[in-house]
């Protein structure tokens, strides 16, 4: 089919606060071969995109795309022949007119143009605005909660910020496979919206001492794996309620980047000090697939339901305000950009 000659999208022209936030007009991008095309109709906000508009993480060249995820329908599909035979291809089903979400730099646009292996299937049942808002994070939280470290049945995690988008996702998987889930967060209300959603034991981090209950919880023993996205704030803290062989994961710099660690410092428990990538864990066709489909039967099956905060309207305004109050604190699970 042939394609409009521009998109609209969320582009920075250069890196620094909310302002340089804008909604403009670009060129269509390049449609290759091995290139999935999807009319976007949702873009879901992480922090990932604050540390792109910041400059924490480098652009490449300016104006950029912003956004990692969304979600559409498929309007194009690949030509190349490798691809159109390859058995991982086939399995993903694609057809124009499929609901699909993508993981890829550059997606809050009218139009995505991606590589196949960034697509995933949506089930019928499952609309585009919650796989937008689920895929991200969703991504984040199985392969996390499996590679990183793999949590089982009559473990003890602690999530922080469990209250957030990915929070709340990673309290129903970790209940899901038999965990007992401390989480931290600001206000009774975030306290409560957890507990509903899998949270055991919820710590209001500003009134209490999150240390003390922890170890109060565990009987002195500590947590065997804690998924820390808060990063320099809570970082320290969190190798006083780590159990001894315990995993500690970083995955987020909501509050600054964590400091430079000696290795020195995991001895004492012998603990076990990851800071992964999401996609370094999705990298072959087929981990795509396998975490990609057991996401979305998930949610399709009920066992995890997310949690939409607010739909932002397709502006420089909406989508400022978007990251303000995600950055702020003001959101509870996920903010969703109406893209279409």
């Amino acid at each position: 089919m042939s394609y409009p000659s521009t998109i609209k999208a969320v582009t920075i022209a250069k890196t620094g606060d909310f302002d340089v936030l804008e909604v403009t007009e670009q060129k269509f991008p390049e449609v290759s071969p091995d290139s999935v095309v999807v009319k976007v109709e949702y873009g879901g906000v992480n922090f990932i995109d604050t540390y792109f508009r910041k400059g924490l993480y480098p652009v490449q060249s300016f104006p950029t795309i912003l956004g990692m995820e969304a979600a559409g329908t498929i309007v194009g599909l690949p030509t190349d022949p490798a691809v159109l035979n390859n058995e991982q291809y086939k399995l993903r089903g694609l057809q124009k007119g499929s609901k699909v979400a993508v993981q890829n730099f550059g997606v809050h646009a009218t139009y995505a143009v991606v590589p196949w292996t960034k697509v995933f299937p949506v089930p019928s049942s499952v609309s585009t605005l919650t796989a937008a808002a689920a895929l991200l994070q969703g991504l984040t939280c199985n392969t996390f909660m499996t590679e990183a470290y793999n949590v089982k049945k009559g473990d003890t995690v602690l999530i922080h910020t469990v209250a957030g988008g990915l929070g709340l996702i990673m309290a129903q998987y970790a209940k899901w496979r038999g965990a007992t889930v401390i989480g931290t967060t600001s206000t009774p209300e975030k306290a409560e919206l957890a507990k509903k959603h899998g949270a055991d034991h919820v710590i209001l981090y500003k009134n209490e001492d999150t240390v003390k209950r922890v170890l109060e919880l565990t009987n002195g023993k500590g947590v065997e794996a804690i998924f820390d996205g808060v990063g320099k704030d809570t970082f320290e803290s969190d190798f006083e309620m780590i159990a001894r062989k315990g995993t500690i994961i970083s995955l987020g710099n909501a509050s600054g980047p964590v400091p430079p660690v000696a290795p020195l410092k995991l001895t004492p428990k012998n603990v076990k000090l990851l800071r992964p990538s999401q996609i370094n864990y999705i990298t072959e066709p087929e981990e795509a697939l396998h975490y990609g489909k057991e996401l979305f039967d998930l949610i399709a099956n009920g066992t995890i339901k997310i949690n939409v905060f607010k739909e932002y309207p397709f502006t420089a305004e909406g989508v400022q305000e978007a990251q303000k109050d995600l950055t702020g604190g003001k959101s509870t699970g996920k903010l969703v950009i109406k893209i279409a």
